[in-house]
């Protein structure tokens, strides 16, 4: 009987250590869910590191002007091949050298405007062909001269606003490629901001973020070339299985399969968050976070298939490495 008692009580403790084991691999891979989202490094960039740098791209290209590298503004081109992922410097920009200006690309042309010298505000503005490797100066911004504006072009037109002049500015102005003239779009209802965030979907631009009279701003706009729209704040507590807060200023913009993205920048500190919008929702999701270094004032290539993030600083350290960001990826922080 004594026999038959060790035998059952062993046959109990085998089954209920094997459950017990299969109880904490089911949590494992609860607590281990992988996420969306992956960041993979690319060719090192070739030039000084910066931060502060205008970028386009043209087709498969990227173009890097610009930037400040702790010592020096900076007035070197550098051209970005996505297919090979290499780097070739290309025509120096021939005016100030400069940070915190704008980019954008119309028609298979770069242009670049606003920005600081290190001790004036600019308002100058160019064009760049890249058939040429020229630089050609066009009208000057029509608004103040300043820096830490963002720039976005929808169809032929560009547009710059926000940034800071001395004070923090919420004006638009919409550039004419055409007739090479500037004119005020008004109907922007936000608040006042310099170094805020901008990405298109879809020939609709989307902003926000910055920062206005030492605070993170939270209003979120589209803007379609005709029309304002507010759309949902950035602090959005008002659905239990939505909420989120997106404080962030100097971080980067960017867009990719119909989806908005952003990530870095500062929120109290430098950071490495990534956050996704989607405008059939009008909501965000945090994302994995950025897997190089944090970071503010970083810059961005966008094509039609690959997104990048490169540059940047985290005080007096500037970056010189490139990211490609996957979104059908999972996480992978070994690659």
């Amino acid at each position: 009987m004594r026999k038959t008692n060790l035998l059952q009580k062993s046959s109990v403790l085998f089954f209920a250590t094997l459950l017990s084991l299969l109880a904490i691999s089911c949590g494992s891979d609860d607590d281990e869910e992988e996420e969306y989202g992956n960041w993979v490094e690319s060719s090192t960039f070739d030039g000084n590191s910066r931060a502060n740098s205008v970028s386009f791209t043209i087709g498969t290209k990227g173009y890097l002007v610009t930037g400040y590298d702790g010592d020096d503004y900076l007035a070197d081109t550098w051209e970005y091949n996505s297919e090979g992922d290499y780097w070739v410097r290309k025509a120096d920009f021939p005016g100030t050298p400069r940070s915190g200006a704008v980019g954008f690309s119309i028609n298979d042309k770069g242009y670049l405007g606003t920005g600081y010298d290190g001790d004036n505000e600019l308002n100058d503005f160019w064009e760049y062909d890249p058939t040429s490797d020229s630089w050609t100066q066009k009208a000057d911004f029509g608004g103040t001269a300043r820096y830490g504006a963002i720039g976005f072009s929808l169809g032929n037109d560009g547009y710059i606003g926000t940034g800071y002049d001395g004070s923090e500015q919420k004006d638009f102005w919409k550039y004419n490629v055409a007739t090479d003239s500037w004119e005020q779009s008004v109907g922007f209802g936000g608040e006042k901001r310099q170094n805020a965030s901008v990405f298109k979907i879809n020939d609709v631009a989307y902003i926000g973020l910055g920062i206005h009279n030492g605070a993170y701003e939270e209003d979120f706009y589209s803007f379609n070339g005709t029309t304002w729209t507010r759309l949902t704040d950035l602090d959005d507590d008002d659905d239990d299985d939505n909420d989120y807060e997106i404080l962030l200023s100097s971080g980067v913009g960017f867009s990719l399969n119909g989806m908005g993205y952003v990530t870095t920048g500062i929120s109290g500190s430098i950071t490495t968050e990534t956050w996704s919008y989607d405008p059939s929702t009008d909501t965000w999701d945090e994302l994995p976070e950025f897997e190089g270094s944090a970071r503010q004032n970083a810059s961005a290539f966008v094509f039609d298939d690959k997104a990048f993030v490169l540059m940047g600083r985290s005080g007096s350290y500037y970056f010189d490495d490139v990211w490609e960001f996957r979104p059908d990826e999972y996480e992978n922080d070994d690659d």
